[in-house]
């Protein structure tokens, strides 16, 4: 009897477009680590367009493997690497050609349970798996896509349609690799594991959420790819909703997938976005880089305010911001509280200012930061102050998000995969700012975006600096 795709571990890993810049910097490198943990145990085969045999693969993954590893100051083992390039094979040709499945068909001859992860454009999605299916490939697989999952919730809802006329939904694993971050894991670890800080973690004590996407660096070569997504959908639909459904879920449950079904609870809640609710904006010189129009509207900063209509949340602002050629690169969530009233010391009044936050570092560095007011050493006041734990520094390095991702998908753990309802549900939040967008605002580069996002803050604390944690 075939075990269920949802469950059955992988026992082959095909990869689609093993020649691109994804593979070359994130797949070969955590492919060497699995081996080096002793997780992968399967064959890999490699497909692509390109023409070049096993050899010319085995050369280009010891390559990507030893630029990721050398720029991270780390030692290659050579032994490992040679087991990993052992595992591979390749095959070469045209993606909507049947010929080139009827040569994988036959090279996987007696593999059950394969893995076909599509690292490929998603204009390609559709078309490959159609060629899996015709070729009597897809009964007992599983099939992992990049994103975007869509450009919008319409071509979302048309691409799923199109993939489920040949996979079941537990057969399709849809990448987000924020998910696959140890730190955006710890979010649910850290909420639900310490007694103290979650009957804290609601309205009546959190003033407001803000999350910051910051990057130093701009477009560059990318700019015909960018000027057609922007940033709220690159980074806001997927990655940084993701990151709010868990600080805002509550915890999960007994169900089949309760974090799944957690998250999907805090999309429903969330309003969809209006005009009034965003702002948007562009860095100068954006529109000079090659493949960008030169009336381009797309914006390279967003900053969203969220209103989530949940028993727990109810009016307390949520804002994100994202945005390309900020002043430095950092990922970071600000659950601000409230203020702490002024209190009687005697015969004088003593005032608190400011808030105390947690703060959670979901890029570099990595942890969590804890605000707490301490007196000032001689003086009757009190400062804030920070109690800082680094993830790595204690508890040591981490496996990197497609380590995490790969791994689970062979072993058919769809926990870190988002489900296509809340996948939808995500695209309905956005989709009317992306219908009726308002107009985008200049920003210099090295600057926190137009300054009217801070209107969204304003009342609340202003925004936080992620360079206080640097």
């Amino acid at each position: 009897m075939t075990r269920s795709p949802a469950t059955a571990h992988s026992d082959a890993l095909v990869i689609f477009g093993i020649t691109g810049d994804l593979a070359h910097k994130m797949t070969l490198p955590a492919l060497y680590h699995l081996e080096k943990r002793g997780l992968l145990a399967v064959p890999v085969i490699g497909v692509a367009a390109n023409d070049m045999g096993d050899a010319d693969l085995w050369a280009m993954t010891r390559d990507a493997v030893h630029t990721v590893m050398q720029a991270a100051g780390e030692e290659v083992d050579e032994a490992v690497l040679t087991r990993l390039t052992e595992r591979m094979t390749y095959l070469g040709g045209d993606f909507t050609d049947a010929g080139l499945y009827t040569r994988l068909a036959a090279h996987m001859k007696g593999m059950k349970s394969p893995l076909f992860y599509l690292e490929i454009p998603p204009s390609l999605f559709g078309p490959v798996v159609e060629q899996l299916g015709a070729a009597d490939l897809t009964e007992g697989c599983r099939v992992a896509v990049e994103k975007p999952f869509g450009t919008s919730l319409d071509t979302a809802i048309e691409l799923n349609d199109r993939l489920h006329q040949v996979l079941r939904e537990d057969q399709l694993l849809r990448i987000d690799h924020y998910l696959g971050k140890e730190p955006v894991q710890d979010i649910e670890y850290v909420r639900f594991s310490n007694a103290w800080l979650e009957p804290l973690w609601r309205r009546e004590y959190v003033e407001s959420i803000q999350i910051t996407m910051a990057e130093d660096f701009g477009v560059d070569d990318r700019g015909s790819f960018y000027d057609k997504v922007g940033t709220l959908r690159d980074v806001v639909q997927n990655h940084l909703l993701q990151v709010l459904a868990l600080v805002l879920m509550e915890p999960p449950g007994a169900s089949d997938d309760p974090i799944g079904d957690r998250r999907l609870d805090v999309f429903r809640a969330i309003r969809p976005l209006t005009a009034d609710d965003v702002v948007r904006g562009q860095y100068d010189g954006y529109r000079s880089i090659p493949g960008v129009a030169s009336d381009s509207d797309t914006e390279t900063f967003v900053a969203v305010r969220l209103h989530c209509d949940t028993w727990r949340w109810a009016g307390v602002p949520i804002i994100i911001r994202a945005g390309k050629r900020m002043p430095i690169t950092s990922t970071e969530v600000v659950v601000r509280f409230r203020k702490a009233p002024a209190f009687r010391l005697g015969d004088r009044l003593q005032r608190v200012a400011g808030h105390d936050d947690v703060v959670l570092r979901i890029g570099k560095p990595s942890g969590i930061d804890i605000g707490i007011r301490v007196k000032t050493p001689g003086v009757d006041a009190v400062e804030p102050e920070f109690l800082s734990l680094d993830f790595a520094d204690t508890l040591g390095e981490f496996p990197s998000p497609y380590e995490r991702l790969l791994h689970d998908a062979m072993i058919g753990d769809h926990t870190l995969f988002p489900r296509w309802d809340s996948v939808e549900a995500t695209w309905e939040i956005v989709q009317p700012v992306l219908d009726d967008p308002p107009p985008v605002t200049s920003y210099e580069p090295g600057t926190w975006g137009p300054t009217e996002a801070d209107r969204f803050v304003r009342g609340h604390g202003g925004w936080r600096d992620p360079r206080q944690s640097t």
